[in-house]
């Protein structure tokens, strides 16, 4: 039987009737066309015009083998399916959840051996939240229940996810959120309170973590959880001791260490884990997005020998997600870490990170609206500002007309997809696939080589 071709104004319509979009103004497409990606083929994406994009954000960070294993990977499902399309993980294992744990179990730092399987990310960091909390409580200290994070963080959108994100626009209008989470200075080395005019870090960020558990009382604080690099804010890249000195701190107290590497993980910083390319050991480890290269949705929370033993000895851990561990993602996981392997894909971010960096470096060099170039791996940012001497940002109304008016757009004109945010101060992400070449790095430069002067020329005008 032929295929029926969907024609894109059918699309259209049925996309705008019925579909509500991600963080999204859905207003905005009342009088414009919703973008609709139809088809992807290595680090590239097609919408329903035939139409090319780069995709430098990798499908929001997670598509680490791009868009061309959909055979390989749609078998691999075909096979489970037709073997066993579910079963659930409550009291029950099956084969594809086994072998996935013990795979991560190889690949994850030396301490972390216990995988429990979840969705996605914000369920991952609710697992955590909970697994801290119940954790404590088996050892005798049920008051230890509050969480420290870092302000501007991004950690999820279900309500205790939520609540250990930093980003106070996502959660106002949500509030009251769970009670018990602080927010800490993050590493945002460009404007650091502490040290940014020093020239020389002092880790004075992470000594505010002991900080805020002193002035919390440290029988109450349950865990510390961070990124290994920060998205939200644009790719805040810590001091190479920054997280040594938190686990030190984290000992001190008898507080957990969790390690968010929901978008970290998985060879986006040219590792396996961040935690690992920056020489700590977490107590937990949440991830999800490069588990399954995104093919299908898939999350854990990664449990070290410590924070697993009490339950393993006698305890139990009063939660569950009715498909954490669907044996299809479970399978289309494994067959993605294999690919990565065989691919060496990891090898190739390796290789080629210092070119990435040093041709956003060039971008700072060539265009003034460029402050700060920061990020590791396939995983960087370019902070955007009035003024390079003074360090001078962009207000509210000034950002709106920047990057969501000029930007965004002009940026998908031209065949490139990255993510120009503001929820710090104003930066263009670029995170592509780790498939992606140097060839791709200079096509996504050339555009913005081609913008930035434009976007200046146009906040100028502005007055």
């Amino acid at each position: 039987m032929a295929l029926e071709v969907r024609q894109p104004l059918d699309l259209q319509a049925k996309a705008r009737d019925h579909l509500w979009l991600h963080f999204s103004n859905m207003s905005t497409y009342q009088a414009a066309d919703v973008p609709i990606i139809e088809r992807g083929e290595g680090p590239y994406l097609f919408d329903a015009h035939g139409r090319r994009y780069l995709d430098m954000l990798a499908g929001l960070f997670t598509v680490q083998i791009g868009y061309s294993y959909g055979d390989e990977l749609g078998q691999v499902a075909l096979e489970q399916m037709q073997r066993l399309p579910f079963y659930t993980n409550w009291t029950y294992a099956h084969p594809p959840a086994i072998e996935l744990a013990s795979k991560l179990a190889e690949i994850a730092p030396p301490n972390i051996n216990r995988f429990f399987f979840v969705s996605g990310g914000s369920e991952a960091v609710e697992g955590a939240w909970k697994l801290a909390r119940q954790y404590h409580e088996h050892r005798g200290q049920p008051m230890r229940r509050k969480v420290i994070a870092r302000k501007v963080a991004y950690h999820g959108t279900t309500m205790g996810a939520l609540s250990i994100t930093g980003i106070t626009s996502l959660r106002s209008n949500f509030e009251p959120l769970v009670p018990g989470v602080r927010h800490v200075a993050n590493t945002n080395r460009y404007r650091c309170k502490y040290c940014a005019e020093r020239g020389e870090c002092t880790l004075q960020c992470a000594d505010e973590v002991a900080e805020t558990i002193e002035f919390e009382g440290p029988e109450t604080v349950a865990m510390v959880i961070m990124e290994p690099v920060q998205n939200a804010g644009g790719t805040f890249t810590p001091h190479p001791d920054y997280h040594r000195r938190v686990r030190e701190i984290c000992d001190h107290y008898g507080v957990l260490q969790v390690a968010d590497e929901v978008i970290c993980g998985f060879g986006r910083l040219g590792a396996w884990f961040g935690s690992t390319l920056y020489g700590y050991e977490p107590d937990i480890i949440t991830t999800a997005k490069g588990i399954t290269s995104a093919y299908q949705p898939l999350g854990a929370v990664m449990i070290s020998d410590k924070v697993a033993a009490p339950f393993v000895e006698g305890g139990f851990w009063s939660h569950g997600i009715t498909f954490g561990g669907h044996p299809v993602a479970a399978a289309v996981a494994l067959r993605n870490l294999e690919i990565m392997e065989r691919e060496d894909v990891i090898g190739n971010v390796q290789r080629n990170q210092a070119y990435f960096h040093q041709a956003l470096v060039g971008l700072q060099d060539r265009h003034e609206i460029v402050g700060d170039v920061r990020g590791v791996g396939y995983f960087k940012s370019l902070e955007l500002v009035k003024d390079r001497a003074t360090r001078a940002t962009f207000d509210d109304a000034e950002c709106e007309v920047l990057l969501r008016e000029f930007l965004s757009p002009a940026l998908y004109e031209r065949g490139v997809i990255c993510r120009a945010d503001d929820r710090g101060d104003p930066v263009i992400q670029l995170s592509p696939p780790l498939i992606a070449t140097r060839e791709h790095i200079d096509e996504a430069v050339g555009v913005l080589d081609e913008l930035l002067p434009a976007a200046m020329e146009r906040m100028r005008s502005l007055g």
